[in-house]
Parts: C-alpha cells; structure tokens; sequence
C-alpha cells in the first residue's frame, strides 16, 4: 500500500510542477509538459516492480505510437480557444483526438502496427 501511495504522490508533484511552471512562464511549462515525464515515471515503476523488459520496451513503443494522432490538437486548441471558449475548446480537442486516433488506426495497419486489440 506504501508503495502505491508513493507512486500516487511523485506523479501528482509532475502535474503540480508542470501547471505551476506554466503559470510563470508558458515556455516553461510547455516544456516541461512537452518532455515524456509521464512515460518516464511509468517506464520506471515498470521497471522497480519488475516487469519484464519485453513490456517495458512494448510501453515505450505504443506511447510513440499514441502520442503521434494527439499532436493535432495542439495546434487545434490555441485556434479554438479564442472562438469556443474553455470548455468548448477542450470538447471538441477530445473529439479531435478521438478521429485522428481512429484514422492513425487504419492508417498504420498496413505496416503491422496494431494499436487497437
């Protein structure tokens, strides 16, 4: 249970550092948010609990793949912001998200990447 709290604790201080960063300065935060913290935490909880190297590596694999389709909405939301508002923007980069996800889908299949079950 220690553990698991432990890993709650270090993950929440990465969104804490990054939003608070931001506020001071949106490059910053930006970049900070920009770097695979994330993936990093995960790569090394796998790691601490000994999972094998063939799902740490497999981890790390899917996420390039997952993160590809997302970096539409990066551009999509600063142009909405200003039209839709907050929540509207944020709805509608969800929905964005979902259809690039879905056509990144088919697009790779072809090749032998399989990111759906």
């Amino acid at each position: 249970m220690g553990w698991i709290i432990t890993k709650y604790l270090v993950t929440a201080a990465v969104v804490v550092l990054v939003s608070e960063a931001a506020k001071r300065s949106d490059k910053l935060g930006g970049f900070i948010a920009a770097l695979p913290l994330v993936t990093f935490l995960a790569l090394i909880w796998l790691y601490v609990e000994k999972q094998p190297e063939e799902k740490i590596s497999n981890h790390a694999w899917y996420t390039f793949w997952y993160v590809l389709p997302t970096l539409p909405m990066f551009l999509a939301f600063p142009f909405w912001l200003p039209r839709l508002g907050f929540w509207l923007t944020l709805l509608a980069s969800v929905g964005l998200t979902v259809v690039c996800f879905g056509l990144f889908v088919l697009l790779v299949r072809p090749f032998g990447i399989h990111l759906l079950p």
